[in-house]
């Protein structure tokens, strides 16, 4: 039998992590596992916020064995309450002798503390083990915690030449079956999907998820509060939250109240008469949601690369050409000056679908 090493027991840790993904919100993915003399006495995963969190899980399975065992778990344990009390004060009291650690917490109310109150009561702890991995699993988790706003995934369904409907308004189907099909796969992973309200007024989406029961906070930039109250939005009971700009004294209008009755109103800062793209994903992340996927249109979608917001791109690009300087382009709002000033991707991965492919690619 070949001797696992640590790295090894991160890798199995960070697995058991990935079996709550996009589930965990606003918490982060976290794995764990108890081992001694070389086998696996206990293992669990945060699955849901509010829920018990891995180390504590894993220490139930392993019981009294885990006395003088080793803890691997893939993010710092905590030292500070929130819906549940400390993980550290348990894991002193378990008997482990060691705790592995992936990354440190990113949460200012924690980050090093579970580590210092382990070493305070005797426990050897070594950190740093696939930091990169758990870092990208944990993307959106450490943008939330860090920067209080949520982490952006812009998706974009276009031509070849960078159109998502024609000079008409005509949208429907640019992509194939297959690439929508994954796309929606893709939302499962998000909290909340957000489109402007050009795009309900002219595709009337559900934004909704195909595969899954999982129901997204459908969140609707509508400076005007046009949002139609018809609108195929409110077809399901899940969250919706219509992002718009501060009412003036008398001028409550009636769409305004009906639309209240269906919808949270959240009303942010103006900015050049148009919302505050920045305040509201601050105001966004005081609701606690981490990420989001942005799925249009091209003037929403510019305007967040345009205040540097966009963190991560999906474009679906099926091989059409739209034409015509009145069509819609994905990427709209005011752009750069030069070509020297474009916005730079990195880590691009590329996926085919038959004749179509995504490019996926973190914003620089």
């Amino acid at each position: 039998m070949i001797k696992k090493t640590d790295a090894d027991y991160m890798g199995l840790a960070l697995k058991l992590a990935l079996k709550a993904k996009g589930k965990t919100y606003p918490n982060p993915l976290v794995g764990a596992l108890v081992v001694k003399r070389g086998k696996i006495i206990g293992q669990g995963f945060h699955a849901k916020a509010g829920l018990a969190h891995a180390e504590i899980l894993a220490l139930d399975q392993a019981k009294k064995k885990a006395k003088g065992a080793t803890l691997y778990v893939t993010l710092e344990p905590c030292a500070h309450t929130g819906c549940t009390p400390p993980c550290v004060n348990r894991i002193i009291e378990s008997g482990i002798k060691e705790v592995v650690v992936g990354m440190y917490d990113p949460n200012p109310l924690n980050n090093g503390r579970g580590v210092m109150l382990l070493k305070q009561n005797n426990i050897k702890v070594r950190v740093g083990f696939l930091e990169s991995q758990l870092k990208e699993i944990n993307e959106s988790f450490i943008k939330y915690i860090t920067a209080r706003i949520p982490f952006v995934t812009v998706k974009v369904g276009q031509s070849l030449d960078g159109r998502i409907a024609t000079r008409t308004g005509d949208s429907k189907w640019i992509t194939s079956d297959k690439s929508r099909s994954y796309a929606h796969k893709l939302r499962e992973n998000y909290d909340a999907i957000m489109v402007g309200v050009n795009t309900v007024l002219r595709d009337n989406p559900r934004l909704n998820t195909w595969f899954t029961k999982k129901k997204l906070i459908k969140l609707i930039v509508d400076s005007t509060l046009s949002t139609p109250e018809d609108s195929n939005i409110f077809s399901d009971d899940s969250q919706v939250i219509i992002i718009t700009l501060p009412s003036r004294p008398g001028q409550e209008t009636e769409n305004r109240k009906r639309l209240a009755a269906k919808a949270k109103i959240l009303e942010v800062k103006e900015k050049s008469g148009q919302i505050n793209l920045r305040d509201a994903l601050k105001k966004i992340a005081q609701l606690k949601i981490t990420n989001m996927i942005v799925e249009g249109g091209g003037t929403l979608i510019g305007s967040l690369f345009d205040e540097k917001l966009v963190d991560r791109i999906l474009f679906f690009v099926s091989p059409k050409i739209i034409g015509g300087k009145d069509a819609v382009s994905s990427v709209m709002g005011i752009g750069v000056k030069r070509v020297d000033q474009a916005i730079k991707l990195s880590d691009l991965k590329i996926k085919r679908f038959g004749q179509e492919f995504l490019f996926a690619a973190k914003v620089l």
